[in-house]
């Protein structure tokens, strides 16, 4: 008998729901940032173990809808919650619970699958001033806070793996009986053009600061094994404003040219290969409202 099934992940921004992602399947399948609003699509982790596969829905961070953006990666948060078989509810330990927090908490709170919270970050507590003892503690205080003393509660680091197999042991305790629902092998759902295109926006969001990292889109327009040990990889770097475009640009290139080259060793563990990066950055006024770009984008 095997088990498969959805659990997806809650949280509001920077709460370390990819990394948690990341940390369960065992390899970077989101990228990860300490900029808000940095998952757009609900990314999707594959986990497999000897007779259970856990998909793990990584939402956008749950936020007010400001534009066509925004509304689309709520309304996503929403429908995904509704087809999943649990609800994991990730907050952040190290900075305790907030009004985002409390407005997930209610969402979850009459919904009809299991819902498990993960206080994250807890190994930042054996530096603070409540030191490492009190995780357990923490961890149960944060769901009287929210509201939701019934739920599984799990102190966990997604960042060092601390407290995260108990956490998945209980997450494929849930799952339905079901055949795999992906290859043994699968880690991700995303088409490999965009993996790639979230890899080198993820150097970007490392680099940049202000109103940039929230405006910026990669799009992979050609991927060409040009010989058997490389491949070419162009993509472009979109922002709204010609200042946003200096800003990516830097000096001399500088910018672009150490995004370039960080973008590059990820793509090389991806595709396997040597690879050859050309990045060029353009302004494309309002993509952020544009309906028909988003769709082509498969920001759903």
């Amino acid at each position: 008998m095997t088990r498969a099934g959805f659990i997806a992940l809650a949280g509001r921004p920077n709460v370390g729901k990819s990394t948690l992602v990341n940390a369960i399947v065992g390899q970077k399948v989101a990228i990860v940032s300490d900029k808000p609003q940095t998952t757009r699509r609900a990314a999707r982790g594959v986990a497999t173990g000897p007779d259970w596969q856990l998909i793990l829905v990584d939402l956008p961070g749950s936020q007010r809808p400001r534009d066509a953006l925004t509304a689309r990666m709520q309304a996503r948060v929403e429908r995904e919650l509704g087809e999943a078989d649990g609800a994991l509810l990730v907050v952040n330990g190290e900075q305790g619970v907030g009004p985002g927090d409390r407005f997930l908490a209610g969402l979850l709170r009459d919904a009809t699958v299991p819902l498990i919270v993960a206080v994250n970050k807890v190994d930042r507590l054996d530096r603070g001033a409540r030191g490492g003892g009190d995780r357990v503690l923490l961890a149960l205080e944060a769901t009287e806070q929210l509201g939701l003393e019934g739920a599984e509660v799990f102190p966990v680091s997604a960042r060092t793996g601390r407290g995260v197999g108990p956490l998945v042991e209980h997450l494929t305790g849930l799952l339905p009986e079901s055949p795999f629902l992906y290859e043994p092998g699968d880690v991700t759902d995303q088409p490999l053009t965009v993996e790639l295109a979230e890899l080198v926006r993820e150097q970007v969001l490392r680099r940049t600061f202000q109103e940039v990292p929230h405006s910026v889109e990669v799009v992979v327009n050609d991927l060409e094994r040009t010989s058997e040990d490389l491949t070419t990889v162009r993509a472009l770097i979109w922002v709204e404003t010609e200042s946003q475009k200096g800003i990516l640009i830097g000096a001399h290139g500088h910018m672009v040219k150490a995004v370039g080259t960080a973008a590059r060793r990820e793509l090389q563990r991806i595709l396997g290969t040597r690879v050859h990066l050309d990045l060029a950055v353009r302004v494309r006024r309002g993509w952020r409202a544009d309906e028909s770009l988003l769709d082509r984008l498969g920001i759903e």
